[in-house]
């Protein structure tokens, strides 16, 4: 599986951005997915995960309520939508997939994108 995330972008407190992964391969929808980001000098954190059905999903606390994850199986595609973004939200963010798991946990995951930044101004 080949992971693209894209949609990363400079914007300000307050506003909203949409981030997209296309997943290469035909059984897309039978990996656990998620996202997870990095700011600088500080380790890779979970941000929220989706399962293979998209039935199930999770998210840490720091994003609960204003961050939504979905997947479109038919399209290859992850999507996390992020709303009233805080400075503190600034890092880059990867995308990835776990072969049968829906995971909170890096080392569960199989595969990663190349990461897309974000930056949110105050």
């Amino acid at each position: 599986v080949q992971l693209q995330a894209s949609g990363g972008g400079l914007v300000q407190a307050g506003d909203s951005l949409r981030l997209s992964c296309a997943a290469s391969g035909r059984t897309f929808s039978t990996y656990g997915m998620g996202w997870f980001r990095q700011a600088p000098g500080k380790e890779r954190e979970f941000v929220t995960a989706i399962s293979g059905s998209g039935s199930s999903t999770y998210y840490s606390d720091s994003v609960k309520g204003r961050f939504t994850i979905s997947r479109d199986n038919a399209k290859n595609t992850l999507y996390l939508q992020m709303n009233s973004l805080k400075p503190v939200d600034t890092a880059i963010y990867y995308c990835a997939a776990a072969r049968r798991v829906t995971s909170t946990s890096p080392h569960d995951y199989d595969y990663w994108g190349q990461g897309t930044q974000v930056t949110v101004s105050s």
